[in-house]
């Protein structure tokens, strides 16, 4: 690991009583750290300058609020500058823990990922360390991802802590993802795209007198929508526009088949209503297309778990 040149990001926003603690706790093999004030009131970005004394770090300053998603990508932009391997990303919150980034970065540096993330859902002793409003949440907004990103073995997709190689960072888009609380799940999308293989690292995450400023009642409608955007996004590029499959056939014929049966089976449930009843034949004809529209579905989404990205293809080069 030693020969790979690690740089973590951590946007900085209201941290003040939480950012030193988490600078002076990040391992040697980090050699840069590079802080991102996000136009923070508190002056964050200034209370890290006069009181850290870590050579590593370095302070940027945001002349406007870009949200942790924009902050973060302001940092990947300075840190993709310094000619990294592998780029970490972490908060200045407390609640995630800079003694993980080592086991973070396994994956990429063993060659089994072009990006890691952490997840908080390995443990249930851990789970109840976490507020239920999180846990129910974020058990909400998983299944979502998994559907918008094609990530069907991932979890924790809001998770924040993640390692990226350099590769996979500049392959992406960065101008494309969402600013504001959807970038980490915006981010998997985007690595979908490219086909990057993304690996979950067991965390723990620490919940003390720290507060969040995601409020799950606020952005789930956000998220909803975001998410089935992605969703039509990543069916139309994977299975249309890339490359044609076996999906890119039974996926219409499957949704033809299951609302057309229901539509057939409602019509003639409206007319039985009126006094005409309704045929064995007239039943097997709505219920047919019902039960081969759902099998037609079931194998598309088989199919499409199984062409979850398993292969790395954005090595850094190191042996």
């Amino acid at each position: 690991m030693s020969n790979y040149r690690v740089v973590a990001v951590m946007p900085a926003f209201k941290s003040n009583d939480h950012v030193l603690g988490v600078l002076s706790r990040i391992p040697e093999i980090v050699e840069k750290i590079i802080v991102v004030d996000d136009n923070c009131p508190n002056s964050t970005g200034e209370l890290v300058q006069r009181e850290s004394k870590d050579s590593r770090v370095e302070v940027l300053f945001n002349d406007q609020n870009l949200g942790v998603g924009g902050a973060s990508i302001v940092g990947f932009k300075a840190a993709l500058k310094t000619e990294p391997d592998i780029v970490v990303k972490i908060d200045s919150d407390g609640q995630m823990d800079p003694e993980d980034i080592p086991r973070l970065v396994a994956p990429i540096v063993e060659g089994k990922a072009d990006y890691a993330k952490g997840n908080r859902f390995n443990s249930l002793d851990d789970l109840q360390e976490m507020p239920r409003s999180r846990i129910l949440g974020n058990a909400i907004l998983s299944l979502m991802s998994k559907f918008s990103t094609g990530y069907w073995s991932i979890t924790d997709p809001t998770n924040g802590f993640v390692a990226i190689s350099s590769c996979a960072l500049r392959k992406l888009r960065l101008e494309k993802i969402r600013r504001r609380w959807f970038f980490e799940s915006d981010l998997l999308f985007r690595l979908s795209i490219i086909r990057a293989v993304v690996a979950d690292v067991p965390i723990r995450a620490k919940y003390a007198n720290e507060r969040s400023n995601l409020k799950i009642r606020k952005v789930i409608f956000e998220f909803v929508h975001r998410h089935n955007v992605n969703f039509l996004k990543r069916i139309f590029y994977v299975y249309y526009l890339r490359e044609w499959s076996v999906v890119s056939f039974e996926l219409p014929a499957g949704i033809v088949s299951f609302f057309g049966g229901i539509a057939i089976g409602i019509n003639y449930w409206i007319a039985s209503s009126s006094g005409q009843a309704a045929t064995v034949g007239q039943v097997m004809l709505s219920v047919l297309p019902i039960i081969l529209g759902f099998q037609l579905l079931l194998s598309v989404l088989s199919l499409d778990v199984a062409n979850e990205p398993r292969t790395v293809i954005y090595s850094s080069g190191k042996k």
